[in-house]
Parts: structure tokens; sequence; C-alpha cells
């Protein structure tokens, strides 16, 4: 099997912290390029493992629209300043971190403790002032997950005094790519994939991409292609119990066969074609429609 390997060609990164990487897929055949990219594109945004503050519990405060006496800031300008921090490594389950600060402080990043296997990459990261004669505790909630995570009105209700925050997992800040003009190899057509990946330091562009990389292949590895199977028969038995509506018949058929209290399947092969033509109201043209319909979606025959 062929291999593919992306070649690095160039990275920087910013004041930020935010790291850039373009990478180079050479020789792929055509089309070949938009279909791995759009794919690695996907993943790197969506599938890969990344840790953020999901709540957090400021002791005397019920809800994210008050203020905080002796804070300069107010609880919605602090969670939105807990949301920007970023952390290095996963955790299995979520994790609680207790800060109490007495003023006059400045509150960053720095002043979290994290366990042993998570760092705070952006520890200059501002959280809040605290003035004189002031104290703050808050209790912060960690989590590692996938992507992004809104918050919902059932989060609200399950998280009790907590605030929730929409957390941005994914260390990934953006991806984009480009398929390079065709070009004549002995005599085959051939293309070049650039794949640019941004990410917000906390992950190197090129682990990003391998990781990205493995769980592709394993999960094409994992595809399988079985044995038809008889459709046909298995719906015949597990379908007496169906509703009528799932025939899709005319408004006259149906309505017939419900005041006949005709409503599975099932009842309607107690009829024979004689008695389904007795009901009132139903002739020829609605047993044909009914006997077609039995026959093409759950293979039943009429007597």
């Amino acid at each position: 099997m062929e291999q593919f390997q992306f070649e690095k060609m160039d990275s920087f990164s910013n004041e930020n912290g935010e790291k850039t990487t373009r990478f180079c897929l050479a020789g792929l055949e055509q089309s070949q390029g938009i279909t791995i990219g759009n794919a690695l594109r996907r993943v790197l945004l969506t599938d890969l493992m990344g840790t953020a503050i999901t709540a957090v519990r400021i002791y005397g405060v019920n809800h994210e629209y008050g203020t905080i006496p002796g804070v300069r800031e107010d609880v919605l300008e602090i969670l939105l300043n807990l949301k920007q921090i970023k952390f290095h490594g996963t955790c299995s389950d979520p994790v609680l971190i207790t800060l109490e600060i007495e003023g006059p402080y400045l509150l960053t990043a720095v002043d979290i403790t994290v366990p042993s296997n998570l760092n705070v990459i952006n520890t200059k990261q501002y959280i809040a002032t605290i003035s004189e004669q002031t104290k703050l505790k808050l209790e912060l909630q960690i989590e590692s997950g996938c992507g992004y995570r809104l918050v919902t009105d059932e989060l609200h209700r399950d998280s009790g005094t907590f605030l929730n925050i929409d957390a941005i997992f994914t260390p990934v800040k953006n991806v984009s790519y480009k398929v390079l003009d065709l070009y004549r190899f002995d005599e085959k057509l051939l293309e070049d994939l650039v794949l640019e990946i941004t990410t917000d330091g906390s992950l190197n562009p090129k682990d990003a991409l391998i990781q990205a990389a493995n769980i592709l292949q394993n999960m094409f590895g994992s595809l399988t292609v079985g044995e038809p199977k008889a459709l046909k028969q298995t719906t015949t038995i597990s379908s007496r119990q169906i509703l009528i509506e799932e025939l899709q018949l005319s408004v006259r058929a149906y309505n017939c066969l419900k005041r006949a209290n005709i409503r599975t399947i099932d009842d309607l092969t107690q009829y024979s074609i004689k008695e389904l033509k007795e009901l009132k109201n139903f002739g020829q043209k609605s047993a044909n429609e009914v006997i077609q319909k039995l026959q093409d979606r759950f293979d039943i025959r009429l007597n």
C-alpha cells in the first residue's frame, strides 16, 4: 500500500502563544488532495481532546449578571476571562480547584494550581482585580472533551450553585488547505496538498496532525462490508405490529380501514381480498392499492 507522508514547510507563533505550521503532502493523484484535506480538517476541528474550565462557583454569587463588592470586574467579565485560560494535558474526570484570594490582589491564571497531569499555558491571563479588605473565593471545574460545549438550559438546571461556561475544548483554532495545480510526472497527473494548522499553543500542530491521522486510520480501518441479508423475509416476520400508516395509502383507503378498526398490518392480514372489498366504500381500486402496497413494502400477499 502506498504511504503518504506530510513534510513540514514552515512554522511560526504569535504573541498570544498560538502556533501555526504549514505541511505539504506531495504526489497525490487527481482529486485525492481535496478528499484528504477535507477529512483531516473536520477531524482536527472537532475530534481532538482538549481541556477547559467548564464551570465556576463564586461564593456569595447566585447568577452571572451580578457584581461582587470590592472586585473591579462583574461576574460576567470574570467568566469570560476564565474562558480564555488554556491548559496542556487532559484529565479523565472533572477536577475542582479552589482559589481563596484576599485583596489587594491582581488575580491571574498563574494563581491556579492544577494537578501534575495538567499545565496552565497562558499564566499571565488576567482574571480580576480585588481591592483592599476584600476576600474572593472561587471554585473552578476543569474538564477534558472534544470540540465545543455550549451552555444549555439542562446544564443550568443540573449545575446547582455553579455557573456554567461555554467550553472550548479543541486545541485547534483554525485549519485551512489548498490543492496546488496539477502537473505531469511519468505520464500521470499529480497534485500537492498544502495544509495549514493553527493551535492555541496547548498542542503542537505536528502532534495535532498525527492525532487526526490516527483517528482517521482507526475509523476507516474498522469499516466492514457485510453480506447482503434477506431483508424482506425478516421484515415480513417483524412487520405484523406496524401501523397501517406505514403503507402510505390514499385518504379514501386509509379512512375505510380505520372505520373498520384495522389499525396494524396484523389486523389487515386477517382479511381476505373478498372481505376487504365488502368493507363500506372500499371498492376494487382501494383493494388493488392495499394489495400492491402490502406486497411491495412487506412481501405480504392476501388470499
